[in-house]
């Protein structure tokens, strides 16, 4: 696609005799949120680590627009790459500018520019009055947001985010969400892997799941619900309990007392006829409630609920 500002194709890795990862292939546009979704050990950070330079691939390759690769132009290539890693990587004894003063001039920035980018940074993540003290002094969720702002301080393309809200509580998951979605309305790519299928919910554009390195599924979150057999449920509370032959021959129902659960593809086109069946068969209905398939259905339904180490 034309407007891709980063393109992965079979990405593949291996140690040893275990396939780490597995022609894994992913694209991401300007102003997007891409999900990177898996189990324990499935190779999300492997692929991470592959597209931000950090670990070389075995095969396949990342461009970023323009033609701009790993082995066309590495320095021009990680300019463009900003990484807020799985552990805190921060110098706990030097103050928080003086950590981003480091990350700045690591990338070769100006004096003056550096200046400016720290105070941006530092007051896009809410740590302006913090600049002069030391992360050892910070909470979890302080040192996580002071992490982004170390990735955005060369004002990168991609920010990739390696579960970036992990041990936080929760007014600084929300502090953090707040963050990335205005870095996506100011046009940032971001790349998010995450165990929490709400967060996914709430930031992603699309996801990409891995599972045993491979993709197993890839879409927006309406093509991959469209992969269950069922998206939505309807609880029907009856009054009174129907006689059993009243329910007979009518699909999918499950009944607990007075009420039917029942898995419908589409509520909107599907709770009519059911209804109307259960009003002809003398069964009366007292109330209606319905839920979506969330998903963690679906991410369960293509990985399996057996326990990850």
């Amino acid at each position: 696609m034309v407007n891709e500002v980063l393109q992965a194709t079979g990405l593949r890795k291996v140690y040893g005799e275990r396939v780490a990862v597995q022609d894994v292939s992913l694209s991401l546009r300007p102003g997007e949120v891409l999900g990177l979704l898996g189990p324990n050990g499935a190779g999300k950070s492997t692929t991470v680590g592959m597209i931000c330079g950090l670990t070389v691939p075995d095969a396949g390759r990342v461009t970023l627009s323009g033609g701009v690769s790993l082995s066309s132009d590495e320095a021009a290539y990680k300019r463009r790459i900003g990484l807020v890693p799985q552990d805190i990587a921060l110098y706990e004894e030097l103050p928080a500018r003086m950590n981003l003063e480091l990350c700045g001039a690591l990338y070769g920035l100006a004096p003056d520019l550096i200046r400016r980018r720290a105070a941006e940074v530092l007051a896009l993540v809410g740590l302006t009055d913090r600049a002069q003290d030391r992360p050892a002094t910070f909470s979890g969720g302080m040192k996580r947001r002071l992490n982004i702002a170390c990735a955005l301080l060369h004002d990168p393309d991609v920010l990739l985010l390696d579960e970036p809200t992990a041990g936080v509580d929760p007014q600084s998951r929300n502090a953090i969400f707040d963050n990335l979605e205005a870095l996506k309305a100011a046009g940032k790519a971001l790349i998010y892997t995450t165990h929490y299928m709400e967060e996914a919910e709430r930031l992603a554009d699309r996801i990409v799941i891995i599972d045993h390195g491979r993709v197993v599924a890839s879409g927006t979150q309406a093509e991959l619900f469209a992969r269950l057999p069922a998206a939505q449920t309807l609880q029907i509370e009856l009054d009174g309990e129907p006689d059993d032959a009243a329910l007979a021959g009518l699909p999918g129902l499950r009944r607990t007392g007075q009420r039917l659960d029942v898995q419908l593809p589409d509520l909107g086109r599907d709770a009519g006829p059911l209804l109307a069946a259960l009003a002809q068969r003398g069964v009366r209905v007292r109330g209606l409630a319905s839920s979506r398939a969330t998903l963690e259905d679906v991410f369960l339904q293509l990985t399996g609920r057996a326990l990850r180490d």
